[in-house]
């Protein structure tokens, strides 16, 4: 609702006159102030017509009837031609020129009632009507000078006014300017401040949807990626040379899928998801992506930490430890195959509408081998990731394993977190380890 919709319908005409529906709001009320003040006066200047015609002065009474006139043909322009300072230079000129007309009429100060006290509220007027100058203001001077220069030799010829008429009209010229000022101010600045109220509200709304953009940015990307886009860079790409890789998937997912509905299936990935990232969040690791069931997070990316394998091995069990609280509807808990590999990577933003943060590499695909000819249930690692975590982990080694698009590669089930650190050299307990392993 505009502010306009306040006002009874005959003003809100008068108001939407002349107002173009490109108009910003403080010209909207520029306009509109003017065309209801030049309307009220010219509908008050009805009293002036018909005392001046009753007191038999028909020439003074012919002053405010072509003021009327007069702004009837300047707002029927100013609705056909949208130009406010046409019509406001015209309406400013008049109701600064003609009240001293009037006087002048009527004999100078004493005789008129000091009638010229209208166009002393054309300097207010002026600046509630856009005009941002002291032009009004030095016109009024120069006129109220011309007139006390003249006063005398306009006495000599003043019509018969009657001494009660002359204080009527005192009254009104004394009283009614400053109230019709008064009224003009108030209502401008009532606007004024509504105006910026709902500007200040706007403001409020958009910092508010700026702060939900920016934390669905930082759903999207890393918080440092999306300064990097914000600060205007096109192009990012970079080379990590050591992070962790995981890649977490839910067993059996696909034939659950088929007996569950879409509903109840979206709602479980959810849960499942939604407790995924709380503790990928509160580890500091970044999640990269989610393909239906697989979950992929990475550690030591895009900021560097030197601790970034122990922080993925520590969620893996962690993750494999929550998931197993999420039952199926026969009351199974659900079980992860997650592998985990360690290297150098390329990560970046690929896309233009619907962008990502991707890393890609040899790490990241032996990665993602760990997990899909993994075991149910376990974290499977490669040896590289073993061997540099033997300080805190305990790990067990499988045979060797016929990796898709690689060759046969040693690799170890992480069994848990070390309580204390073994007496002998790790690498010399890790060799030991293996080759018991292919004794067997």
């Amino acid at each position: 609702m505009s502010w306009t919709d306040r006002l009874p319908v005959a003003f809100q005409r008068l108001a939407d006159l002349g107002v173009d529906v490109d108009d910003p709001d403080d010209v909207r009320l520029d306009k509109a102030m003017l065309t209801l003040v030049a309307s009220l006066l010219a509908a008050m200047a009805c009293a002036w017509i018909a005392i001046y015609l009753a007191i038999g002065l028909p020439r003074s009474a012919a002053i405010p009837f072509v003021y009327q006139l007069c702004v009837i043909a300047s707002l029927v322009g100013f609705a056909r031609t949208q130009r406010i300072q046409t019509i406001r230079t015209i309406l400013l000129v008049l109701m600064l020129v003609l009240p001293f007309a009037l006087q002048w009429s009527l004999g100078g100060f004493a005789n008129g009632s000091a009638v010229a006290a209208w166009a002393g509220i054309t300097p207010i007027l002026a600046y509630l009507f856009g005009a941002r100058s002291w032009t009004s203001l030095g016109a009024f001077v120069v006129l109220l000078a011309v007139s006390g220069l003249f006063e005398t030799t306009l006495a000599g010829s003043a019509p018969h006014i009657s001494t009660g008429v002359r204080a009527a009209m005192f009254v009104m010229n004394l009283a009614g300017p400053p109230i019709a000022a008064f009224l003009a101010l108030l209502y401008f600045t009532t606007e004024r401040d509504r105006a910026r109220a709902a500007l200040v509200q706007e403001h409020r709304l958009l910092e508010a949807e700026q702060a939900r953009a920016e934390r669905l940015l930082l759903n999207i990307l890393p918080a440092p990626i999306a300064e990097q886009l914000r600060d205007g860079a096109t192009t990012i790409a970079e080379t990590q040379p050591d992070v962790t890789v995981l890649f977490a998937d839910i067993v059996g997912f696909t034939p659950l899928a088929q007996e569950l509905g879409a509903q109840a299936l979206v709602d479980l990935l959810n849960e499942v998801f939604v407790v995924f990232d709380d503790l990928a969040e509160a580890a500091g690791l970044e999640k990269i992506k989610t393909i239906g069931d697989a979950y992929m997070v990475v550690g030591g990316l895009p900021t560097p930490r030197a601790d970034h394998l122990t922080a993925v091995l520590e969620l893996a069990i962690a993750m494999c430890d929550a998931i197993s609280d999420v039952k199926t509807p026969h009351g199974e808990p659900l079980q992860l195959r997650i592998g985990i590999d360690a290297g150098p990577v390329v990560a970046g933003v690929i896309g233009r509408h619907k962008f990502s943060y991707d890393v890609w590499g040899d790490t990241v695909n032996t990665a993602s081998r760990m997990e899909s000819h993994g075991v149910r249930g376990r974290i499977q690692v490669t040896e590289r990731i073993a061997r540099a975590a033997w300080a805190h982990f305990d790990f067990e080694p499988r045979r060797a394993v016929a990796i898709k698009g690689k060759t046969t590669m040693t690799t170890f089930l992480l069994v848990g977190a070390r309580p204390s650190l073994p007496s002998m050299r790790f690498d010399a307990m890790f060799d030991r380890l293996v080759d018991e392993r292919d004794d067997r």
